[in-house]
């Protein structure tokens, strides 16, 4: 690779590296309103982004939790943890995936959310916290989705489990496969409640990616979670997450509590473009994890900038081709890229491109050309995978022999 170093005072300088593509300059997304949009699709899974904490970050604030963690989604990368790979009972918060599930589900068009359910009798004899589902009295898949989110109903998920698979067991490899495709390495489900299971485990950080991929996949059913109460069969329920109630920026996400567990709190806030989501596990009380969960958001909030360095498709360069039909390639990202560091840092960005030298045609749209590296007071911080964002044939005979002499030169 053939590097080039560039700061952020000075981002311009890409302009020098390019024929026709304009420079992108980073832009600090903390504190800009975000007009009503759906949420962004989710980044390739090809190539993503390698991001390590910068020196110098702000410490995080004490929580009171057997284990925890804090990410920003933009970015994705973790503000601060501690326990966050240790296994425990996530309790009520596996309702998270059996809702994801059963989203998919709508979005494959096997169910709909007007579709009737009548209730077996394993559904209404789920122990635990309730709906109050009745085997005589049918049920619309919406209304259940409304029970398993808002109400934590035990009876829902197991209606909505066997509606989707059959069988709650069925929906539960189902529930296992996704946590599989979703990366959720130290995630394994036994039932759709979170009945404790000495082999139904999840950790902080399983949690939080689950969180932010409902979030990102599912943006049509994401507001229930913020939903404060549920009325069905004449009982109201509300909401148990509190954060509802005390943060205007809080959305959700979900609460659980078993005697195994302690009490949980998976919490979501958006401000301005920023969403961090935050995972408590195994905190003393009810109020307690609601205390720790606002803690660690305002901190996350108040001590990073999430800055916004390349947009999706938008060439950051053009790259050399030899042997091609073109002289150049447009090279950047298929997905928008972010970087969050400690608030006041942006300035101190430095990046470098360096690129895949010689790059011999032809070159396939979507093919690894190089990569930025993000440096932050001397240390490396990110690396993004940079692509080429279109094609380039071969050139014909003679142009290959013209590219050929010209490489021996330039490589003596």
């Amino acid at each position: 690779m053939r590097p080039f170093t560039l700061t952020c005072a000075l981002f311009c300088a890409f302009a020098a590296l390019s024929v026709s593509a304009t420079a992108q300059s980073p832009v600090i997304v903390a504190a800009r309103k975000a007009a009503p949009a759906a949420a962004p699709a989710p980044a390739p899974t090809a190539n993503p982004p390698v991001v390590v904490q910068a020196q110098g970050a702000p410490g995080a604030p004490s929580i009171a939790a057997a284990s925890w963690v804090l990410i920003d989604t933009l970015s994705g990368q973790t503000l601060g943890s501690a326990n966050p790979d240790e296994r425990r009972d996530p309790a009520s918060l596996t309702k998270l995936m059996t809702a994801y599930v059963a989203f998919g589900a709508i979005r494959a068009k096997t169910i709909t959310p007007s579709q009737m359910v009548q209730v077996s009798q394993r559904a209404w004899k789920a122990e635990g916290s309730r709906m109050f589902i009745e085997p005589r009295k049918a049920v619309s898949v919406d209304e259940l989705l409304h029970g398993v989110i808002i109400q934590s109903g035990n009876d829902a998920s197991v209606a909505v489990a066997e509606l989707v698979a059959g069988t709650e067991e069925a929906f539960v490899e189902r529930m296992n496969a996704e946590a599989a495709r979703l990366k959720l390495a130290s995630t394994h489900f036994t039932n759709a409640t979170g009945l404790s299971n000495p082999q139904h485990y999840s950790t902080a950080a399983d949690m939080a990616k689950l969180a932010a991929a409902l979030i990102r996949d599912y943006p049509d059913f994401y507001p229930i979670y913020s939903q404060k109460e549920f009325r069905y069969n004449n009982i109201t329920q509300s909401n148990r997450n509190r954060l509802l109630w005390t943060d205007p920026y809080v959305d959700g996400v979900k609460t659980g509590h078993t005697d195994a567990a302690g009490w949980c709190l998976i919490a979501s806030a958006k401000r301005g473009d920023r969403r961090l989501v935050s995972v408590v596990l195994g905190a003393a009380s009810d109020s307690s994890r609601a205390a720790e969960s606002q803690k660690l958001l305002n901190w996350g909030f108040q001590a990073f900038d999430t800055i916004a360095l390349y947009q999706s498709g938008k060439p950051v360069t053009t790259l050399r081709v030899w042997k091609g039909s073109a002289q150049d390639v447009k090279a950047g990202f298929v997905a928008d890229r972010y970087l969050t560091l400690p608030k006041g840092k942006a300035d101190k960005l430095a990046l470098t491109l360096e690129s895949k030298e010689p790059l011999i045609a032809p070159v396939q749209n979507g093919q690894p050309v190089g990569v930025v590296k993000v440096a932050l007071e001397g240390q490396q911080v990110a690396e993004f995978p940079m692509i080429a964002l279109e094609e380039v044939p071969p050139a014909n005979l003679f142009g290959r022999a013209v590219d050929t002499v010209k490489l021996w030169f330039t490589n003596r």
